[in-house]
């Protein structure tokens, strides 16, 4: 399939713009027909890192990139300094950045890499976080990523929120486009901004994180920011807490909060939210199986990645994955409680750092919280947790310890407890 041509046809009866980026609307014809940079010294089957962002330029490369049957590497300039570990792992031929194309060499290669070239396919790189050990390079056949987006399905106008590195905004990307639909692309993914050109442009999607949501609500931009417009907020890549979901829902009644789930391992998978106000969700559909075993959630996906290219398979035999993370179940729903790395064990006795956060949110003026384990000699772990405030208001430690032991057993009550600002990443994930 020729992709640009499929969707030159797609976008042939659609007149309404299809990329609002700087103030610009531009339609589909518009992107394609950007100032091309050219692609001559790219062959088939390179290895092409692509630096850029959800505007015009980056996403005609990417089309094109594509339609050459190249493997990608979409990057932002947010990580430059892990730029150097990617090509390296990721056997990078070609980088691109500001329509400036660099040939880089090296003789190395991949079975993974040489049998996508030899079915000339596309393919797609994409990189882990990095949170337990350097990042892995993830590789997806390209050609057969793009099979999901060819059932047609309903598209509102949204805002990509997550990043062009994120399989998250590479779906929301392709979502739109295979749908006629309309993306604003965000110069900058501050509160403000975000929720600027929310209003500016009549966004009826916003996809987005629990550390940005909780940042929405410490901003004091819920509900007088939020455009009426709005009519969903989804919400995944790292688990959220019932207590700023019920916050955002009793604020904004007319919004519909739904979660996602999905790994880049994995590709997307489908979701179905209990209620607007539950973190019980069903995961599935087409091609997705699910199951459960000691707590912990494994997935089997035909929309999984090929491989690492720097790291061993994390797949069984007969192809399961491992997810990590910590579920409970009810009535044939899910709850994510959170991950294997996430348990404490004090002395024995085992729990999970959320239910530690959770008691964090309910003092007030507690914005921010990360509980976690350091080890102990006599007790083999304890807690620690780190509290970013609301206001500038000095909360008192004593008091704040004294809320901690009337709410959890003693092995739960953090042993230290440190008021210090939080580290957020790029992705607005906490680190």
């Amino acid at each position: 399939m020729n992709l640009i041509e499929h969707l030159k046809k797609i976008y042939d009866k659609n007149n309404k713009p299809f990329l609002i980026y700087q103030n610009s609307e531009l339609k589909f014809s518009d992107i394609i027909n950007e100032d091309q940079i050219n692609l001559d010294i790219i062959k088939q089957g390179d290895v092409v890192a692509l630096i850029g962002d959800f505007n015009a330029p980056s996403i005609s490369i990417l089309l094109r990139l594509i339609d050459l049957k190249t493997i990608i590497v979409p990057l932002t300039i947010e990580t430059k300094n892990t730029h150097e570990y990617f090509f390296e792992s990721a056997l990078v031929d070609v980088i691109i950045h500001n329509g400036k194309i660099k040939r880089r060499k090296h003789n190395k290669n991949h079975i993974l890499i040489t049998n996508l070239r030899q079915k000339s396919h596309s393919g797609l790189i994409l990189f882990s976080t990095g949170t337990t050990g350097r990042p892995k390079a993830i590789l997806h056949d390209m050609t057969m990523f793009l099979e999901r987006f060819k059932t047609p399905r309903p598209t509102l106008k949204m805002i990509n929120f997550l990043l062009f590195d994120h399989i998250g905004g590479i779906n929301t990307l392709l979502h739109t486009i295979f749908n006629r639909g309309v993306v604003v692309a965000p110069t900058d993914r501050n509160v403000d901004s975000i929720l600027e050109n929310c209003a500016k442009y009549k966004v009826e999607v916003l996809p987005t994180t629990p550390t940005f949501l909780r940042l929405m609500l410490l901003s004091g931009a819920v509900p007088s920011k939020i455009p009426e417009s709005l009519k969903i907020i989804t919400y995944g890549t790292e688990r959220m807490d019932q207590s700023t979901l019920d916050e955002l829902c009793k604020l904004l009644p007319n919004v519909d909060f739904r979660q996602t789930y999905g790994m880049s391992e994995l590709g997307i998978v489908r979701v179905k939210s209990k209620s607007r106000n539950s973190l019980y969700m069903k995961i599935g559909g087409e091609g997705v199986e699910t199951k459960i075993e000691n707590k912990v959630l494994k997935i089997l996906s035909k929309t999984r990645m090929t491989g690492y290219l720097n790291a061993e398979s994390p797949f069984s035999e007969d192809g399961w994955y491992d997810t990590q993370d910590i579920v409970e179940e009810q009535n044939g729903f899910i709850k994510i409680t959170g991950r294997i790395g996430d348990v404490i064990n004090v002395g024995g006795l085992k729990f999970m750092a959320s239910e530690v956060e959770r008691v964090a949110l309910m003092y007030p003026d507690v914005g921010l919280v990360k509980a976690y384990a350091k080890d102990n000699p006599l007790t083999g772990q304890h807690v620690e947790i780190l509290i970013n405030s609301v206001s500038k208001n000095i909360i008192d430690k004593q008091t704040i310890k004294n809320h901690f032991s009337s709410h959890l057993p003693p092995h739960m009550v953090p042993k230290r407890i440190i008021f210090d600002e939080m580290k957020i990443s790029h992705r607005f994930k906490k680190i």
